[in-house]
């Protein structure tokens, strides 16, 4: 999975939107368990498999988005949309299948930037909406919606009705799902306590996508505390993330991160390393490389740019160009 708000700040709207649906891959599809196991190589070799026999299997069409999103395999972003595409075509009533055309084409228009995501903008909502339609129990494409409306502008049909519509809709079938929504929405406002009460409560028996859901809201909320310097709030919201979702890396990076915003560099040293043994990410060593270098150890720190630098999926623009700048100081 791609890292979903962290740092909303630093994103446009609507890329920050087309990240976020990358990061609800791996849904209801027989696969879904080992792309959420992260063993991508038995996926792609078990649908390759299964393609060769049935072309036109939607499992494993829709499984061969969610991998390629999955892993931010930016060449072959325009295979995942053909990929929905013929999904769609072969299986029209097919929920799964428009769920990830709006998957592929969001993290297209993410990495082709702002104009190419208004330009894909009323593709992506209407493949979501579709979704929805054909599957109302489909909440990852419910949760993706919601997120379309909250960020995309009025002109392309987004907007709080909208979204606050979707989540009177999903409270009459997913009490559960809805109250996380509902948190979205609350959270957008700055009712940081009241989505943080709701992120809090949901069951830790929940479905995938409510759990899925439940970790992006404490990421998001989180974050949010961190930028608005709310340090304690932050690290209260990133240690429960932590203690949900042990598996993730998210929750002790958050805390690192917290560490390192309040000029904390050797605790958040041993964050980040926690991190690290959980799920490696180029953005890790980068953040890692920068506490080394205030900690004065030169020789760590560009060992940690020079991984950050060479590790897929890689780091976003500006961080690469920043992490460029820093070895070429550290080895003048």
């Amino acid at each position: 999975m791609t890292p979903p708000l962290m740092y909303a700040r630093q994103l446009a709207p609507l890329a920050l939107l087309c990240l976020l649906y990358a990061a609800q891959a791996a849904g209801a599809h027989e696969y879904a368990p080992l792309i959420r196991a992260k063993k991508y190589v038995e996926v792609e070799r078990a649908t390759q498999i299964k393609l060769s026999a049935e072309p036109n299997n939607a499992d494993a069409l829709v499984a061969r988005v969610d991998l390629i999103l999955s892993q931010a395999q930016e060449a072959r972003y325009d295979e995942a949309v053909a990929l929905a595409e013929q999904c769609i075509a072969a299986h029209a009533q097919h929920s799964e299948c428009h769920e990830a055309l709006g998957n592929a084409l969001g993290t297209k228009a993410m990495t082709n930037g702002i104009l190419s995501a208004i330009g894909y903008a009323t593709r992506i909502r209407d493949a979501f909406k579709k979704a929805v339609a054909l599957d109302a129990n489909n909440l990852d494409a419910r949760f993706s919606l919601l997120q379309y409306y909250q960020q995309a502008p009025g002109i392309v049909g987004g907007g709080k009705d909208h979204a606050q519509e979707l989540v009177t809709q999903t409270s009459k079938l997913h009490a559960e799902a809805a109250k996380l929504m509902q948190a979205r929405l609350d959270l957008a406002d700055g009712a940081y306590a009241k989505a943080e009460a709701a992120a809090l409560a949901a069951s830790t028996l929940a479905s995938p996508s409510v759990l899925d859901n439940q970790k992006a809201l404490l990421i998001g909320l989180g974050s949010k505390y961190v930028q608005d310097k709310k340090y304690a709030d932050g690290q209260r919201v990133f240690e429960a993330l932590a203690g949900r979702f042990p598996d993730s890396e998210w929750g002790p990076y958050g805390l690192a991160r917290t560490m390192q915003e309040q000029g904390k560099p050797r605790d958040a040293v041993a964050l980040f390393e926690k991190a690290l043994t959980i799920e490696a990410g180029a953005h890790i060593h980068y953040r890692l490389a920068q506490c080394w270098q205030v900690l004065g150890d030169k020789g760590k720190a560009v060992a940690s740019y020079e991984k950050a630098l060479e590790f897929k999926p890689v780091l976003n623009k500006k961080q690469r160009s920043d992490a460029l700048d820093q070895l070429k100081s550290l080895k003048g």
